[in-house]
């Protein structure tokens, strides 16, 4: 009776060992194998064999991970405080460096994350850490990236969510930006009537150069005016208009007197008084 009470416990432990000595490896992992403390090997997905007491195993996740780094307080190189949000992706590229080179690997990558977004931060202006995130986005990730290949890790991406600034800093900038926007403005106004000036220089220009222009841009004017009745024109007719007139009534006088008497008798009527 003892006897078969010793074999059922030892048939127990063995069924028991048996089970142990078998493991799944999914697809997305790797295991880091151990004898007595010892690598042995890196275990692909599939069923593996780990015997219980002698061999040991570590499951490592191959997926990439997405960690959401605590916000960290900053001073920019202009001496504005900044607060920052930052995510960084990165994923296992080699198991076996991952456990025996660094202590919990995803410890070690976000603590240097963190350090690393302040250092870089901490070397930018105000302007260029708000127009040029993705720039430093890269370059953050590109010293992790480099530090962590010892350890086995790719960095994959590290972007920038959200930069906090304090209330005054907020309203300095508004304020900066306003500033900006009536510059250009001004700036835009002055132009166009830098071109417009232009053009009118070309345009008188054009009409000194031209004979009979400026008369007959005075002819257009005038009938343009006078399409309108309730109109009242007062205008000055030019010297050259007035001489060419007192040319025509000379040759006309010269050719018969009697009219020329016609005409200037009209002409004393209407600047005598009544």
């Amino acid at each position: 009776m003892i006897m078969y009470t010793v074999l059922g416990v030892l048939a127990f432990v063995a069924a028991v060992l048996v089970l142990r000595t078998f493991k799944v490896v999914k697809e997305y992992e790797r295991g880091v194998k151990f004898m007595l403390g010892k690598f042995v090997a890196v275990l692909e997905p599939g069923l593996r064999t780990v015997i219980p007491f002698i061999q040991s195993w570590e499951r490592v996740d191959m997926r990439v991970k997405a960690v959401d780094l605590p916000r960290q307080e900053s001073i920019t190189r202009d001496n504005v405080t900044v607060e920052v949000d930052a995510v960084i992706y990165y994923r296992v590229r080699d198991a076996k460096k991952a456990i025996l080179e660094v202590e919990e690997y995803s410890y070690a990558v976000e603590q240097l994350a963190q350090t690393t977004m302040r250092n870089i931060v901490g070397e930018v202006d105000l302007d260029a850490l708000l127009a040029e995130r993705e720039r430093i986005s890269r370059q953050i990730r590109e010293i992790i990236d480099e530090a962590t290949d010892p350890w086995g890790i790719e960095v994959q991406s590290v972007e920038l969510k959200d930069i906090i600034l304090a209330e005054n800093m907020k309203r300095v900038i508004a304020r900066q930006a306003e500033a900006e926007r009536e510059r250009r403005a001004v700036t835009i106004q002055a132009e166009g009537e830098l071109e417009a000036a232009q053009n009118m220089a070309d345009a008188a220009n054009t009409l000194n150069d031209e004979e009979g222009a400026l008369h007959l841009r005075t002819l257009q004017t005038l009938n343009s005016l006078s399409s309108d009745d309730s109109n009242t024109v007062i205008f000055a007719v030019p010297a050259e208009a007035l001489r060419a007139l007192e040319g025509i009534g000379a040759d006309d006088g010269a050719a018969s007197p009697d009219d020329a008497s016609s005409v200037s008798a009209p002409a004393s009527s209407v600047g005598a008084p009544e």
